[in-house]
């Protein structure tokens, strides 16, 4: 019978001193290694570089990556060992989420989605526009 799988958000840090196609390379490294241990990833989002609160391994800046995964709860012990052994990641954080932590990204999900749809009174408003402008071209 297979273990039943949690939703996960795992933040990590690499260093920002690489290259953008090494930085790639940790964030598809990381991406295959949760698949291939039975992970279903949900959402990546690649926050880029910013500024630390403090210094981590005499470094100042870092590439953030932000990601939302499926797993069994046994795997996330290993993951968070394959974070440790890689010296690109500078450092990470899971979470698993809980029901409130999950009505909350569904929620800000549909947000996305519903600002990402135009509204209906800015598309009338729009048509009117451009039939005065046709009247105005045309008398």
């Amino acid at each position: 019978m297979s273990e039943t799988k949690n939703f996960y958000e795992l933040t990590y840090i690499i260093n920002a001193a690489l290259s953008d196609d090494q930085i790639k390379e940790v964030v598809r490294r990381v991406n295959q290694y949760i698949e291939e241990h039975g992970g279903e990833i949900v959402e990546v989002d690649e926050w880029g570089t910013r500024r630390l609160a403090y210094p981590i391994q005499k470094r100042r800046n870092g590439y953030y990556v932000n990601m939302y995964f499926r797993a069994p709860g046994s795997f996330i012990a290993a993951l968070e060992r394959f974070l440790e052994i890689d010296e690109q990641v500078m450092r990470y954080l899971t979470l698993r989420m809980d029901a409130k932590m999950l009505r909350h990204y569904e929620r800000r999900k549909q947000r996305a989605v519903e600002e990402a749809q135009p509204q209906p009174a800015d598309v009338e408003v729009e048509v009117e526009e451009e039939e005065e402008e046709k009247e105005e071209a045309a008398g």
